[in-house]
């Protein structure tokens, strides 16, 4: 028999009790080291904070400084614009290339993916940071190999017209995280589907815009939002390979603002262009999710 009662209720308890201590480290971490900072961080965006005294509350100040009275914060805003607005498609479309190419191997296609993949495990240390800009440096590997062909070399990382591209190239060359979505995504189109469109008389170039690409695009929106949030949180590429220059043109957002923070103690400061990026993030996550119903097509959607 099923207890009843006061001994059902008691077993209840004793189990919602067994769960929350099961989630407790979870929660403990979300509210301690998550939810309380952010909301600090709010509370701190409305004072002036050097990080040696109390916070002074100055209400709006910071927000109107960012606004009007700060060009470097603008110069920020738009590198950063920039280098997402090209390094995200980028990316997405170098991964997707390789995805199909590699969605076609059989024979050491696990060696082929985890080749692809190391330059996203590594990609954003300082190591590889530091690597990329001795190969773009003056006296470096890319350079040299110029040289060596007779073209004329060039100051890549000095030259602010193509110190940014510099940083692009390296974001996109750590595709692997979004080449294995892309992967995972190839592998769940039927293969009927691509048989019928071939006995239609369909070239592989038409199968890719009428098939792969239509029931690609839930994994290219995926996709897309994860990169761009990553674009605009992109921090180590600036810091070391360029720390910002030269004149500011690699000076991205998330570094601007790690130097009002911890260089000129402007904690305050710094906070507001963190709430900032939280808005211009979300709307255009917002926007992106407004419009997909216009492109992105679902399977159930047919049923």
């Amino acid at each position: 028999m099923k207890p009843t009662g006061p001994k059902r209720k008691k077993k209840s308890d004793y189990q919602n009790v067994t769960g929350y201590l099961f989630i407790s480290p979870f929660l403990l971490g979300f509210f301690l080291l998550t939810l309380y900072p952010i909301l600090y961080s709010l509370y701190l965006s409305f004072t002036d904070y050097d990080l040696m005294s109390e916070p002074n509350w100055i209400g709006l100040d910071n927000y109107v400084r960012m606004f009007t009275g700060d060009e470097t914060f603008w110069q920020s805003f738009k590198v950063t614009l920039m280098y997402a607005g090209v390094a995200v498609p980028f990316r997405l479309i170098f991964a997707l290339l390789v995805a199909l190419a590699l969605n076609k191997v059989v024979e050491m296609a696990g060696l082929y993916r985890t080749l692809l993949y190391l330059p996203s495990v590594v990609g954003g240390s300082i190591a590889v940071s530091i690597m990329w800009r001795q190969l773009f440096g003056n006296d470096g590997a890319f350079n040299s190999i110029l040289a060596l062909l007779g073209i004329p070399t060039h100051s890549w990382l000095g030259d602010p017209k193509t110190a940014i591209w510099t940083l692009i190239v390296l974001y996109g060359w750590q595709f692997g995280s979004s080449m294995l979505i892309f992967l995972a995504g190839l592998r769940n189109i039927p293969k009927t589907y691509y048989e019928a469109s071939s006995v239609d008389g369909a070239s592989p170039i038409k199968q890719f815009f009428i098939i792969t690409l239509p029931l690609l695009t839930p994994v290219i929106l995926f996709n897309m939002i994860m990169q761009i949030i990553q674009g605009f949180m992109a921090f180590t590429p600036s810091f070391v390979v360029t720390n910002g220059g030269p004149v500011n043109s690699t000076l991205l957002y998330v570094l601007y603002m790690y130097r009002r923070a911890f260089e000129y103690f402007d904690m305050g400061y710094a906070s507001a262009m963190a709430w900032f990026m939280l808005i211009i993030i979300a709307v255009l996550t917002g926007l992106i999710f407004k419009t997909s119903k216009h492109w992105v097509h679902y399977e159930s959607d047919n049923k």
